[in-house]
């Protein structure tokens, strides 16, 4: 096992030891639960099964859905070439404002990432599905942009209250060194489905229905979701203690993993408001929400331009549609792979910039070559860095807060500021600019060195905040041995620790 993640079980047996009543009492939070032991045994084996168990029943599930969410937002790109833009007699501003719209509502409704932590679980997964899945259906059957603008509209609203809050509901299941591979199985989900997308939208463009294609794609895309908000209802558990699918004696084990993890097995029911203020006035969470900024520009415009980006090099619409697949299915292989990459080093930082630079090479290269082949690879390398980019920075939030209510409103503050480039994003390419799209690549790929930047600069903010911990409390090595000592000698040796992280509490740089 890796030197970090010894350190994080430390830091997990540890720093919760008596957090129930030291701390959760003082603060006023919802709930108080007796103190957990200092070290509270847990069967390895059974640790095991309980983890698998909610690999296979949790994480495909909460994936499954956010792939309906992401092909029910993105299809409008493919929609567009099959014959929507004329129906609907849309000039390029009004398709740009159908994209924009969208964003709006994910600004004005983003504080819903952290009702994950106030209604149970199940309940507003199966709302948020039913409603954007309904808003989906229903746009095969618009005729007129403000109706679109309006449908748009309400679907952000719902699925701004599912997706970006997921990893923090993964939070309630999974400890700490767990999470980040778990959130970018979650996240892998968005550029798999951009490729069932491409494939589906091919198609269904490729034969003769009945009625006009586009309409068709949004309601093949849109009823399988509806359906699915019954799945969510029945199958979502609202805490690890009540998942079905474990036996008593695992229900035990995920409940003391739940106070290892947070000092309270219960973690649905409510917000510490004096964290949350602490969450809106840390520094890193701002600088995580412009890193979330920056690829959203380009995270947000490439699934909706890229089959006319591909149609625009000289592709057949029908052609456009099946090329965007490969690079989106290169994108979620990576996100998995750099996901767990980043697990195992605690290295995230490193990992993001090396993918932001990969992604802003691949928007220079659209930006000045007019090769079709050289393009096409820099569609690949652009997909290959920005989705994976997005998909380390959530678990970053999440990873380097202590508390349920810091890493609600880190999210939120993500949200707030992140979802403001897209408004920035869906706008970079009208049709004036065809077929090369100069600018709009240019900006793409100067957001992407920002957010690189602003990753390694984060990271060493985090290794100096890590070099201040120790100077307080010791070294991670230093408190072990000073732990051993102790219990060598039958001493408890209990401290409460700083900011609700606890003295053995690290930042994953």
């Amino acid at each position: 096992m890796p030197a970090s993640h010894a350190q994080e079980r430390d830091f997990m047996d540890n720093d919760n030891e008596n957090k129930a009543d030291s701390i959760r009492n003082e603060r006023g939070d919802v709930e108080a639960v007796p103190a957990a032991p200092i070290h509270e045994e847990i069967d390895p084996e059974i640790e095991k099964r309980v983890r698998r168990k909610l690999d296979c029943h949790l994480v495909p599930l909460l994936s499954a859905l956010y792939l309906l969410a992401f092909l029910d937002r993105s299809n409008i790109g493919n929609a567009r070439i099959a014959g929507m833009e004329e129906d609907l007699h849309l000039s390029s501003s009004q398709y740009q404002w159908l994209l924009t719209i969208f964003y709006i509502s994910y600004i004005c409704f983003g504080f819903l990432a952290i009702m994950w932590k106030v209604v149970p679980p199940h309940m507003w997964a199966a709302g948020c599905v039913f409603g954007w899945g309904l808003v989906s259906t229903v746009q095969a059957g618009v005729h007129s942009w403000g109706a679109m603008m309006a449908l748009r509209f309400f679907m952000g609203v719902t699925e701004i209250a599912y997706g970006p809050g997921v990893p923090f509901l993964l939070s309630f299941f999974y400890l700490r060194h767990e999470l980040g591979l778990r959130a970018g199985m979650f996240l892998s989900a968005a550029p798999l489905a951009n490729t069932f997308a491409g494939a589906l939208a091919y198609g269904i463009t490729s034969g003769s229905p009945a009625m006009a294609k586009w309409r068709l794609l949004f309601l093949v895309e849109g009823l399988p979701t509806v359906a699915m908000a019954a799945v969510a209802w029945f199958f979502i558990p609202d805490s690890p203690e009540k998942a079905r699918f474990l036996t008593e004696e695992e229900k035990a084990v995920a409940r003391a993993r739940g106070v290892r993890q947070a000092g309270a097995a219960t973690r649905v029911g409510g917000i510490n408001w004096k964290e949350l203020l602490e969450g809106l006035t840390d520094v890193k969470g701002w600088i995580l929400g412009l890193m979330y900024f920056s690829g959203n520009v380009a995270f947000s415009s490439l699934p909706v331009f890229l089959p006319t980006i591909l149609n625009e090099m000289g592709f057949s619409s029908v052609h456009a549609q099946g090329l965007t697949a490969p690079p989106f299915f290169l994108s979620f292989l990576t996100v998995i792979a750099t996901c767990y990459i980043a697990d195992r080093t605690q290295q995230r930082g490193i990992t993001i910039a090396i993918l932001t630079a990969i992604g802003g090479t691949g928007y220079v290269i659209l930006a000045t070559s007019k090769s079709v082949g050289a393009r096409y690879f820099g569609v690949f390398l652009a997909a290959a860095g920005i989705f994976p980019a997005i998909g380390n920075v959530l678990p970053w939030v999440i990873n380097n807060q202590g508390s349920d209510t810091r890493r609600g409103t880190g999210i939120v503050i993500l949200n707030l500021i992140g979802q403001c480039g897209p408004l920035l994003g869906t706008r970079l390419y009208p049709s004036s600019e065809k077929p090369l799209y100069v600018k709009g690549q240019s900006v793409c790929a100067a957001f992407m060195f920002l957010f690189c930047f602003l990753a390694l600069g984060l990271r060493a903010l985090l290794v100096w905040e890590n070099g201040k911990l120790d100077g307080k409390y010791g070294t991670i090595a230093q408190q072990k041995l000073a732990m051993q000592e102790a219990a060598g000698r039958g001493e408890a040796k209990r401290e409460v620790g700083v900011e609700n992280y606890g003295p053995l509490f690290r930042y994953v740089l």
